[in-house]
Formats: C-alpha cells, structure tokens, sequence
C-alpha cells in the first residue's frame, strides 16, 4: 500500500472502470484530483502493476471531515483483503493527519467492520442522508452529532 503518483493515474482509472458498471467513479477520481479536494488516496500493487485504490476526499463540515471512497479492486483481486487493507491503511493515514471524522456512503453490512455506524451520521443534513451515509470518528467521540455536511462538489455529479 502506498501513495500513488501521477504515473499511476492511468491504471487507477483502469482499476475504476473494471470495478464499477460505468465510468462515473473513474471519473469521480480524476474530477476530485482536478479541483483539489482530493486528501489521502492509496494504492495496492503487485508485482509493479496497481491492483486497487482508495481515495478520501474534503468533505464541507465544521469540523475537520473526509469522506471514503471510491475503493475499486480489480476483479482478480477481489476477495483476498486488498480492499480492507487499502481502507484501514486510509483511516489510518485520516486519523494520523488530523481529521476528525470519515463518512461513507455504502452498506452498513460491509463498512461496519470498520467502525462506520449510521446511527453517529443519522444527525447531520446531507444531500445522501438516509441509512446508507455512515459516520467514523477518529478521535473516540463525534466532534458534533448534527449540521450540515456536504461532500466535494464533484460528487454532485454522480446524481
């Protein structure tokens, strides 16, 4: 696991483009890039060749916020913990630089082997409120249990 460089763009979006129906999350990544907002992002590799990726992007908060995702794998990969390692390597990296918080929009059945709990993300208003926005403190406790929260923009643009 390690931070990627722009020479590795190419096959992060390869990796994107296989692990999801469409293009949106590849495009998602590049667009995050683009206008800044993109915080910590990781890849994993085998035998030189990127195999999965995650990214954590700003999140508009009043407190210090990320939000998890996309986390593609490629295909041959799956199943084999490249996923969990890429994610907890990322919350890690999130908790180590000072954010407070990660939201994920996802399912609960997956995401809450690492902590994120719906019911901490219940309070805030959010354009992707409802059971699949979840909510990770990084310092023990929420430092705020309502508001308003917002991903980066370029996330409006997956509707």
């Amino acid at each position: 696991m390690r931070t990627p460089g722009p020479e590795n763009h190419a096959a992060i979006r390869r990796v994107h483009l296989e692990a999801f129906p469409t293009a949106a999350e590849a495009d998602l990544v590049e667009r995050l890039r683009l206008d800044g907002d993109a915080a910590i992002e990781l890849v994993a590799d085998r035998a030189g060749d990127v195999i999965g990726h995650v990214m954590l992007s700003r999140m508009r908060a009043a407190f210090p916020a990320l939000g998890l995702g996309p986390v593609g794998i490629l295909a041959a990969h799956r199943g084999q913990g490249v996923a969990d390692r890429l994610i907890r390597k990322a919350l890690r990296r999130a908790r180590e630089g000072g954010w407070r918080a990660v939201f994920v929009l996802g399912d609960p059945a997956y995401y809450c082997r690492f902590g994120f709990r719906a019911e901490l993300a219940a309070g805030f208003d959010c354009a992707w409120s409802g059971p699949y926005l979840m909510a990770l403190p990084l310092e023990g406790t929420m430092p705020a249990t309502t508001g308003r929260i917002d991903y980066a923009p370029a996330f409006a643009e997956l509707g």
